[in-house]
């Protein structure tokens, strides 16, 4: 019969690999390719698998910002678009989330700047100003891609856009997990209390797309989606101890696509690494206002010079 200290020794060690098991899913869906390692041809082969079914290339060769193609073999600094895309049923939907990370390899620094989804500003293609997570479902992948380049004058080499439905796909493969919460709040008929809170896949898809009663809006749903980046990449977690990898897999083969080849995946991870140990978050500072009666955030021309200008001398661009 086990002693007391047994029992709760078993159940952290699974609790442990519940936690570690969603850090690794979110690492592959998200950031693979600067820290996860691979075992076994095995997993190898499921992995390279899943990432052929993913990819999805752009309507282009290279970015107009740029006068020759980056290269991962040389170390090139790169840039790369993380899109949360909210699509339910047949609509296309609009990216619920926009992150930008320039990653620099000789500097081992990554700058991660969240985009507020309200951000006024062009919509490349559609000849009008109008909400910038607006320009996915106007255009998709290409569009957003060219109208964020276009708001912050520089270059994106690379996508990675993932659906939100597989959030909750991922989340009940591993069996749950378990997040700190510090907001006492109420969404879509779930209360989520103060503390240390287990979740199912469909409330852990409530809690990360709540916004309205958080203090700082999107600032504090963005912060909380940068703190599981960070710590999936500091983690470097490896798929070798996850036993249900499988299912996991297959959720992020029907849910993720990305202009990443499997085989710049291998090259980053092996090249581009070390710099997850130096990230850098950067805010927009802006105000936000109702034009027609429409919410919009606000950011001043000079603001939006800065932080290009801090992107470009990351990218060794200036």
């Amino acid at each position: 019969m086990e002693t007391e200290h047994e029992v709760q020794r078993r159940r952290k060690k699974r609790k442990s690999k519940k936690k570690k098991g969603f850090k690794i899913a979110l690492g592959i869906i998200v950031l693979l390719i600067l820290g996860v390692g691979i075992y076994g041809y095995s997993v190898y082969s499921s992995v390279a698998n899943t990432f052929n079914r993913t990819h999805e290339p752009l309507n282009r060769e290279k970015s107009d910002k740029r006068s020759e193609k980056v290269s991962l073999a040389k170390h090139d600094p790169i840039s790369i678009l993380l899109l949360g895309v909210d699509q339910r049923g047949a609509d296309r939907g609009r990216s619920d989330s926009l992150m930008l990370l320039t990653v620099n390899p000789d500097k081992k620094a990554v700058k991660m700047l969240s985009i507020p989804r309200d951000t006024r500003t062009e919509i490349v293609g559609k000849g009008k100003e109008d909400k910038i997570n607006h320009a996915y479902a106007f255009g998709g992948v290409d569009m957003s891609i060219k109208t964020v380049e276009n708001f912050l004058n520089v270059p994106i080499d690379y996508y990675i856009q993932v659906n939100m439905e597989s959030f909750k796909d991922i989340v009940d493969a591993v069996g749950g997990v378990t997040v700190n919460n510090t907001l006492d709040f109420t969404y879509e008929g779930h209360h989520f209390e103060k503390g240390q809170l287990e979740l199912n896949g469909e409330n852990a898809l409530k809690y990360s797309r709540m916004r309205y009663d958080d203090p700082r809006g999107d600032f504090g749903r963005q912060s909380r989606q940068q703190q599981i980046i960070q710590a999936v990449i500091n983690e470097g977690a490896s798929i070798k101890s996850l036993t249900n990898y499988g299912t996991i897999l297959d959720a992020i083969g029907d849910n993720v696509k990305t202009n990443l080849t499997f085989d710049d995946m291998k090259e980053i991870q092996s090249n581009y690494k070390e710099a997850r140990n130096n990230i850098e978050h950067i805010q927009i500072n802006g105000t936000g206002g109702k034009v027609n009666g429409i919410y919009y955030y606000n950011v001043p021309d000079a603001e939006r010079t800065k932080i290009s200008n801090t992107l470009k001398e990351n990218l060794n661009l200036n």
